[in-house]
């Protein structure tokens, strides 16, 4: 969270990285331990929507086939939303278990120990996984800390996978879908994932307004050719947030969310990836050419010198407490 570059292989860890927000890296890149986090130990409850979003900074245009509705745009809304596009962007990052203290982790994610975000961030989104949807971050607790500290606005991302070993078993028959079908039980495993990052994310005592939803390609958990049963986990998770008081976007590229879901269309906000480019190629996903699954963009990430980097789009900086919890409050 054009497409992605594939995952690299990183050398000092051993292993194919995700092209997970904390994860696009390259062998060249080394770690800055004295930004790491040293090794220690809601809101308004809505649906997941079915069709696009109704408001929202850089909304794309419908695809084809949907129909657009008519729209009343209460007086002032217009010039309100020119004014939030004129503020500054606001500069942040993203941190999950690669920039923990290296040797922690599950075997397939070992930690990297990789810098955490500029001293100029005023946000960061934090990880809750450790990669696949039912395993921690490890050392979450300690980076909320770090962002604390600092008092800077944070928010939170969690990677979902595909079931695997008896994953599908244990809770495709538990949960809000039926289990009547083979894609009921999909659906189950994803609104387990969100039940599972909920804990780790009380846990680690971090709050935050929105959940993005890592769609992407994850080495050795990789999606299964069922988009539909894919669709499903993501549509699962999707609930299993809201269902808990958490507003939910998605965090991909269309290449990637296309790989993965197929053409599943759901208007949720987006958070859009330009991979190992720059801050300008990173703005410009903010566009409307860049749309993932029909949202509006409201931040966009790229990777420079080991970070894993984020810009506010086009009218979310005036709205920050909309996407971002205070760790100061």
């Amino acid at each position: 969270m054009g497409a992605l570059a594939a995952a690299a292989l990183l050398a000092a860890a051993g292993c194919q990285a995700p092209l997970e927000p904390e994860s696009r890296r390259t062998a060249s890149e080394a770690a800055d331990p004295t930004s790491s986090p040293t090794s220690s130990p809601t809101s308004t409850p809505t649906s997941v929507p079915t069709g696009r979003a109704s408001a929202g900074p850089t909304a794309a245009p419908p695809r084809a086939g949907r129909q657009q509705g008519e729209v009343t745009v209460p007086e002032g809304l217009r010039e309100s939303v020119e004014a939030g596009r004129q503020q500054p962007p606001v500069l942040g990052g993203d941190v999950g278990w690669p920039q923990c203290p290296t040797g922690m982790g599950i075997p397939q994610r070992r930690t990297l120990g990789l810098p955490m975000p500029l001293p100029e961030a005023r946000f960061v989104v934090l990880g809750l996984t450790n990669g696949p949807g039912f395993t921690p971050n490890p050392c979450l607790a300690d980076q909320v800390g770090w962002v604390r500290e600092r008092g800077l606005l944070a928010a939170a991302y969690v990677v979902l996978s595909t079931p695997v070993g008896d994953q599908l078993a244990r809770y495709g028959d538990a949960g809000p879908f039926d289990g009547g079908s083979r894609l009921d039980g999909y659906a189950n495993v994803g609104y387990a994932q969100a039940a599972y990052a909920r804990q780790v994310m009380r846990r680690a005592g971090l709050r935050s307004p929105v959940v993005w939803l890592d769609v992407e390609p994850v080495p050795d958990f990789d999606w299964g050719p069922d988009l539909a049963a894919n669709a499903a986990v993501v549509r699962g998770a999707a609930r299993g947030w809201t269902d808990a008081g958490h507003r939910v976007g998605v965090y991909s590229t269309a290449a990637l969310w296309d790989r993965v879901v197929g053409d599943l269309e759901l208007g949720l906000p987006e958070w859009r990836a330009a991979g190992e480019t720059s801050q300008a190629e990173a703005v410009r996903r903010c566009g409307r050419g860049s749309a993932i699954q029909g949202g509006p963009a409201v931040m966009a990430q790229w990777v420079a010198s080991g970070r894993d980097l984020d810009i506010t789009c086009p009218g979310t900086s005036s709205r920050m407490a909309l996407w971002f919890d205070d760790t100061t409050g």
